[in-house]
């Protein structure tokens, strides 16, 4: 079981959009006209990134990544798959994800509060198709979630302009720096019947299953206090919370959970047995964690340490992405419950 971090101070468990720190050459596109405008966040956990100068902001194991992609319009990001769930919900700007290696396959526009899992071994990349910069807000599963497995033209295209990437994770600019030995080689695109075995192939109508919209009405899970409302994005049923299956019912190692609370709303304090990471995509949030209490305005993210007593209050409202490890949390627990 993860505990993270559970001495810190609150305000060290919590990472403020305003102080959010980029890094624009994080993957291997970086440098490929059309892609080489984003920018990319680790909030929680290593992620993905292949720059080992990306900047980890909380770097203790929880069971899943949180990163983030801030991306002006006309931006994408190339192709390409994991090895374990990758979600994300839109914060801000309209987006397209595609799928397949040439990313025509299937197509799918999301808008802010919409969320998207795309499953393992389907190639896919996302652009900025709105009129302003866009912020997702990502999910990986795991604490290592591996590497990226890019799309070949996406490894040609990047050499062409001095980037490659070692089979170390480790990615490399030629330009300024000596090629690499043989003790760590270039990744090699992936042979065409190593994709024609593992990749799988995803079209628009499959693609919006995958798709959980903004004012979609989901199963709501009982939670503590006047005023809150709990209902399941992703995650299998659990009849330890109990919580219905989620739209996106797959197991992820995680499941997410839209929490809106109205103005006025306040919450009891309980205790969780995983570790929970809040969002706040609107409104304005109070927090008490161990009798420490902060403020959390738009786009700011808090982790809350596995067995703290956590208390939620908003006095304008709030509407909340949460993610908690495990397919099958134990549900939250009174603190009047937990005596010894």
């Amino acid at each position: 079981m993860h505990a993270p971090f559970a001495n810190t101070p609150l305000e060290q468990r919590i990472v403020r959009f305003a102080d959010l720190i980029p890094c624009t050459t994080a993957f291997i596109d970086a440098r490929t006209p059309g892609s080489d405008a984003k920018e990319n966040f680790t909030i929680i956990g290593p992620g993905v990134a292949e720059n080992p100068d990306q900047h980890v902001h909380i770097r203790e194991p929880h069971g899943f990544n949180i990163g983030g992609a801030r991306q002006p319009p006309g931006c994408v990001n190339s192709q390409h798959f994991h090895e374990t769930a990758e979600v994300f919900f839109v914060h801000s700007g309209r987006w397209a994800f595609r799928t397949g290696e040439y990313a025509d396959e299937g197509e799918v526009i999301l808008s802010p509060g919409d969320t998207i899992s795309i499953p393992v071994h389907v190639f896919r990349g996302f652009e900025n198709v709105g009129r302003e910069t866009g912020f997702l807000y990502a999910v990986l599963g795991g604490d290592d979630p591996g590497r990226v497995v890019w799309a070949p033209d996406v490894l040609e295209r990047a050499k062409g302009h001095g980037l490659v990437l070692l089979q170390s994770g480790r990615l490399v600019d030629t330009l300024k720096n000596p090629p690499p030995d043989s003790n760590d080689p270039v990744v090699l695109p992936e042979s065409r019947s190593e994709l024609k075995r593992v990749v799988r192939h995803v079209d628009s109508q499959a693609l919006e299953a995958f798709v959980v919209r903004d004012n979609a009405s989901t199963g709501q899970v009982l939670s503590a206090g006047v005023g809150f409302g709990e209902h399941v994005v992703i995650g299998p049923e659990n009849m330890r919370e109990p919580a219905p299956a989620a739209p996106l019912d797959w197991p992820h190692g995680f499941v997410c959970r839209r929490v809106r609370l109205v103005a006025g709303a306040s919450g009891s304090p309980v205790r969780r047995a995983e570790p929970e990471v809040i969002f706040v995509h609107s409104g304005e949030l109070e927090i008490a964690v161990d009798g420490e209490r902060s403020v959390l305005s738009v786009g700011d993210t808090v982790t809350v340490p596995v067995g703290a007593a956590r208390t939620l209050f908003s006095s304008s409202g709030a509407d909340l992405f949460v993610t908690r490890g495990s397919d099958a949390p134990l549900p939250a627990k009174p603190l009047e419950d937990l005596a010894g």
